[in-house]
Parts: C-alpha cells; sequence; structure tokens
C-alpha cells in the first residue's frame, strides 16, 4: 500500500481557467471552430519585436546563466523607476525589488512569506482562481469577503470588518479587477487601508492589469496610500501589458523587511528568473511604449462591442467593464448556473467561456468573457449565442 499524497494539495482545485482552455483546445484539435473568451492571452501576435530582439540578443552573446535571486541589477533599476513614475512607490532596487519567474511566483512568493500554518487571508470574492490555492498550499486558511454584484461589488469597509478575527493576518487586492472588470476607486482603497492599519494586516496588492482603463479610469497603487508602504507587497508583471506570457517574467515591490524573507522562497523553490526572459524586460521598459496604446485603445473598442452585444441577449446583462479586458456578464435570468450555461455554450455554440463559480461564490450567476479577440470572432461568438439563447 502506498502513502496517500499531501492533503493539503488534494483539497486544492485545479485551475478552472486552464482546464477550460485545455477542453477548448481538444474540440479544436477535432476539427471543430471554437471561439475562445475564456482565456487571459492578448490575440496581438508576436511580442513587440524591440522585446524579442533584446531577448535574442542576450542568448546570441551567451547571458543564459543563472542571474542573482534578485534579478538583473539593471531590470531591478527599470522597474523601480517605473513603479515611481507611474505608481508613486519607492523602492531601492537594490534591496526592495524582486524579479520573478512570471506574477504566479511573485503571489505565492507574498502569501507563503507573510502567513503562518492557521493565519487567515482576506480575499475579495470574486476573485483571480489562483489566490485561494495560494494561501492553501501556503498552509492558511482562505476567507473569502462576499461582495454583492447589485453593487457592481464595490467594497466597503464593514464587509471587511466583519470577516476579522484574531487569525487574520493578510488581505488580497486586485485592481483593476479579474474577473469584474472592476476598478477600484480611491476611497475603497483608503477603506482597504483603513482596516489594514487598524487591525495590523499585511496586504498583497496584484496590478497587472492596471494598464488596462477606459473611460478615463485612473488606477491607484494602495502601497502609495499613507502609511501603506511598510505593510504593502506590490506585484505586476509583463505577461499582459507586453504580450510577454510565455516569457514567465514578473516582479514584486515591498519593503526589505519583507523581500529579505519572500528572498528565500524564491531561492528555494525557483532561484531566479529566466535570464533572457530578464533582458527581454529590459528591452520592454527601455522601448518604445506605442504597442501598448494601440492594445488598449483596441481593447476599448472590442469592450463596446462585446457588452453591446451581450446586453442584447435574452436572459444576459452587463456591466461595461472599467479595466482588464474582461467582462463579467450577469447569466442568472437564463435559470441555468455559471457551469450549465458555459458548457450550453461551448457545447452548441462553440464559444467557450469561465463560469462565475470558478472565481468564488460571488461569482455565480454569471460567466467571465475576455474580449482578447479580434471584433470580428467577438461580432460571430455574439451571433452564435444569439442563436442558441
Amino acid at each position: 500500500m502506498l502513502p496517500s499524497p499531501s492533503a493539503r494539495v488534494a483539497r486544492v482545485e485545479p485551475a478552472a481557467t486552464l482546464m477550460i482552455t485545455v477542453k477548448t483546445r481538444a474540440l479544436v484539435q477535432q476539427g471543430f471552430d471554437v471561439i475562445n473568451l475564456g482565456g487571459g492571452e492578448t490575440d496581438f501576435g508576436a511580442t513587440p519585436p524591440h522585446i524579442g530582439d533584446a531577448t535574442k540578443k542576450a542568448i546570441e552573446e551567451g547571458q543564459t546563466r543563472y542571474t542573482e535571486s534578485r534579478g538583473l541589477s539593471k531590470l531591478r533599476e527599470a522597474i523601480a523607476s517605473k513603479l515611481m513614475e507611474e505608481n508613486e512607490l519607492d523602492f531601492d532596487p537594490e534591496t526592495e525589488i524582486i524579479v520573478t519567474p512570471g506574477v504566479k511566483m511573485a503571489v505565492f512568493a507574498a502569501i507563503a512569506s507573510t502567513i503562518d500554518l492557521g493565519d487567515e487571508a482576506l480575499i475579495l470574492d470574486p476573485s483571480w482562481v489562483s489566490y485561494e490555492p495560494s494561501v492553501r498550499l501556503a498552509g492558511g486558511v482562505p476567507v473569502r469577503v462576499s461582495l454583492s454584484k447589485d453593487e457592481y461589488f464595490r467594497v466597503n469597509g464593514a464587509k471587511l470588518r466583519e470577516k476579522l478575527t484574531p487569525n487574520s493576518r493578510l488581505l488580497i487586492v486586485n485592481s483593476p479587477n479579474n474577473p469584474t472588470g472592476r476598478v477600484y476607486r480611491r476611497e475603497e482603497l483608503e477603506a482597504i487601508a483603513d482596516v489594514a492599519s487598524e487591525n495590523n494586516l499585511f496586504i498583497l496588492s496584484d496590478e497587472v492589469y492596471e494598464a488596462f482603463l477606459y473611460d478615463a479610469h485612473r488606477h491607484v497603487s494602495v502601497g502609495s496610500l499613507p502609511d501603506m508602504a511598510a505593510r504593502t507587497i506590490t506585484v505586476n508583471g509583463f505577461s499582459k501589458v507586453y504580450a510577454m506570457t510565455g516569457f514567465r517574467l514578473g516582479y514584486l515591490g515591498a519593503k526589505e523587511s519583507l523581500t529579505s524573507e519572500i528572498l528565500k522562497v524564491q531561492q528555494h523553490i525557483a532561484n531566479c528568473a529566466t535570464s533572457f526572459s530578464q533582458y527581454g524586460g529590459i528591452g520592454a521598459l527601455a522601448g518604445p511604449q506605442g504597442f501598448v496604446r494601440q492594445m488598449v485603445e483596441a481593447f476599448h473598442e472590442r469592450r463596446d462591442i462585446l457588452t453591446d452585444g451581450l446586453n442584447s441577449l435574452a436572459g444576459v446583462s452587463c456591466h461595461r467593464p472599467e479595466g482588464t479586458y474582461y467582462c463579467f456578464p450577469d447569466i442568472s435570468k437564463t435559470n441555468m448556473s455559471s457551469m450549465e450555461f458555459a458548457d450550453m455554450l461551448l457545447d452548441r455554440a462553440r464559444v467557450a467561456v469561465v463560469p462565475g463559480i470558478a472565481f468564488g461564490d460571488s461569482g455565480e450567476g454569471h460567466v467571465r468573457m475576455a474580449f482578447d479577440n479580434s471584433a470580428p470572432r467577438i461580432q460571430e461568438a455574439l451571433e452564435r449565442m444569439s442563436d442558441v439563447l
């Protein structure tokens, strides 16, 4: 008889977003034309040439060995400059920036470094699918803070305080938000900051979608608010904004008292981010930013096409996302669960979406649709959905 695998890992579900991708690819391999609105990867073709050129040059020059675990000093300096200029976050690149192999590594290392066995991490619900598993894998207890669709998933201090216990240790914030598309207002972030200060909590702020903003909405980094710098870990990366998903390149910024501990996690799990990917990151930050602006403008147009179309469908209603490239339509009036709705669209319309339940109980009655597809394909997806609804 063999020993049982870890009970802690057994309690973690596979990532629902990746499961949708696998099912979609299987149908495509069978010859079906599936329109994938379930992913989270932009369709703007290859990574911008100047980033690829910087990466290729690094390989050709033999920059293929381990780097310092913190990351290349030139990249850390560029990240620190970006965070100061765009986010009003002041970090010493020598001691307070860590380059990670992907944003997921940054998130997990931050969580593992701030909670002990049995400590609780507050997660705003609905939320990205990997926060709760990361807390469980680190030995912590995820505590969901349900946000109401009737208030368009706004955050307020009263809801946070209802979930506090003596074991509360960490509060996870994601704005612009995946899956809802919300951009938290300054007053919402101030309420979060007040709760964190009053109860001595760390804050993990995931800001990976900060470039994707519409209708004059403005991103505010919670770590830039008064007295928040010492307790906030800010996470970001290159995958979304520079179409560098395959590079697996993320980063985090925090005060040295935190990064000195976070660095231990990275050293023992991954050592460092890929060397030549880091040179690509340097190229991304130092090079022209026109690609980013063009991408956001295109997403703005696609957002309007998708939300207008969704609001014309029977039983479906949808807010215009304020940020990210996700819509989170309410499908509760179809009298189907989010899983039933997603299965129906994939089986009958050949349109892939993510069931809202994957993002927590507050996501039930919704599905997530990405507008990271061409406008004609989004229009065709809407026509297919209209046919089956």
